[in-house]
């Protein structure tokens, strides 16, 4: 169908206002943060239906496994999943999507969206996007600005031609951008009923934006081109030329396009909407009690107002007294206290424990593989002890170590386990010793997770201390 919609989500945040339940090693997209789905999911899920294919993808490498999990929990099999060599921003990555389609799709209509937001109204939302298909076939690159409703300085703004009252969705021209503004800017941008929050979702056909870049980022388009058109298969995956890549600038689609194009619409959206961008955000889009306080987890308040709440572990104890516009989040390596007016610079505190070397600053205590996850639980100078899950029909790699031996415990369901030439079956409450230099593999061949203790001894316990001779995942 000419009008059919080919979604792109964007998957390059990492979230560091949302420290430290967000992290490098698992930004916020991948995150339950307000339900029972991810972000990422609940935004593949917004953007499937009548009229709209299956999602392309675009991410770094390290998050592949973790997208195509979360995608297969909800019954999707995207399009594509394109691996960026390294982050470039929106400009190089929208243009790859759109190289991409355009080659199996001419002139298809794309619809671009980061994969972080929250739009709980999902029906007003494809109703919007159909309000500004005619334009987009038409050549325009739309837009979609969002009902404003308090002055915010950390978004910016889109400028109307026109002031509305009733923001529906109805294209009109756009007259320009607007950086984020101070608190007074801000202030004014609201009364004026003719700006809009500038969401960063956009739809154009490929056409369309590649002509674009022609016109106004033809550096940018020459090198995405070699890089889409040396791309290799990886398994599930598209791994996008690295050379090329490299040489890409490090610039957004507003800056690189749409603040030089002539053939600007935007689509007003007067539905909730908000990008989550800090824990303030997650207090305001959380149910909140009648004094304000959002206590989730193991949380307790005590004559607390307007103050956010959160842990992530039964075994953690969270307890405010007397506290007023604070956000507390605990998590067991980590805790983050701060004023909520202070919302925006939780990313400092995240560059200062980075320039401290600290780990907690990018990585969390879980570590995600394509096979499931494990965490450390207890660490001494020759010993480590892990807990380690294995989802249903996954393995691990055939590998050997040089520096350490280890104990597999058996807990839940069943492993299959690969010591050299043996190879045997372990339920609960068995275990298996594999010396130091061994070839071994463990696989969970069951219907239900495997969970297993390891307990590691030797003089060096970091994963790079893993030789690989097989692995379904392809990893390197």
């Amino acid at each position: 169908m000419a009008d059919t919609v080919y979604p792109v989500l964007l998957c390059g945040g990492s979230g560091t206002r949302l420290w430290p339940l967000s992290r490098k090693s698992y930004p916020k997209q991948f995150v339950k943060l307000t339900g029972e789905s991810s972000l990422f999911q609940a935004s593949a899920q917004r953007l499937q239906g009548d009229g709209f294919e299956t999602p392309t993808v675009i991410a770094g490498g390290a998050f592949r496994f973790i997208i195509l999990e979360q995608l297969s929990a909800l019954n999707i099999l995207p399009q594509a999943v394109l691996i960026e060599p390294m982050a470039r921003n929106t400009a190089a990555a929208i243009c790859a999507a759109a190289l991409a389609i355009d080659k199996k799709h001419p002139d298809a209509l794309m619809l671009v969206a980061p994969s972080d937001h929250v739009i709980p109204d999902d029906t007003r939302f494809r109703q919007t996007v159909e309000a500004a298909k005619e334009a987009a076939r038409a050549g325009q690159l739309v837009t979609f600005g969002i009902r404003p409703d308090r002055a915010e300085t950390g978004y910016g703004w889109l400028e109307l031609s026109e002031s509305i009252d009733d923001f529906a969705p109805v294209p009109q021209p756009l007259r320009s951008f607007v950086e984020k503004p101070d608190q007074a800017t801000a202030e004014t941008l609201l009364a004026s009923k003719r700006h809009l929050w500038n969401a960063g979702i956009f739809l154009f056909s490929t056409g369309a934006i590649l002509k674009a870049f022609e016109l106004y980022a033809p550096d940018t388009l020459a090198l995405a081109k070699a890089s889409v058109g040396g791309a290799e298969l990886d398994l599930a995956f598209t791994r996008l030329a690295e050379a090329p890549w490299a040489k890409l600038e490090d610039i957004s689609i507003d800056y690189a396009v749409m603040e030089k194009a002539d053939n600007l619409t935007v689509v007003p959206f007067g539905g909730v909407w908000s990008d989550l961008g800090d824990w303030q955000a997650v207090w305001r889009d959380s149910q909140a009690d009648d004094k304000g306080v959002v206590a989730s987890g193991s949380a307790t308040a005590i004559d607390c107002n307007n103050t956010l709440l959160r842990t992530t572990s039964d075994d953690q104890q969270l307890v405010g007294i007397g506290l007023d516009n604070i956000l507390a989040v605990a998590m067991p390596d980590a805790v983050l206290v701060a004023h909520k007016d202070r919302a925006q610079d939780v990313k400092l505190a995240v560059q200062a424990l980075k320039e401290q070397s600290v780990k907690q600053a990018e990585t969390l205590p879980k570590d995600f593989r394509p096979w499931g996850w494990y965490e450390s639980l207890v660490i001494g100078s020759r010993f480590q002890v892990k807990r380690i899950v294995v989802n249903p029909g996954q393995s691990l790699s055939l590998q050997s170590h040089h520096h350490r031996s280890e104990h597999w415990i058996v807990v839940e369901g069943t492993a299959r386990v690969t010591v050299d030439d043996k190879v045997q079956l372990l339920t609960e409450n068995q275990s298996v010793y594999i010396p130091l230099g061994a070839i071994h593999r463990m696989e969970n061949p069951g219907k239900v997770p495997l969970t297993l203790i390891e307990v590691q001894t030797g003089s060096y316990f970091g994963e790079d201390d893993i030789i690989r001779y097989e692995d379904v995942y392809a990893r390197k």
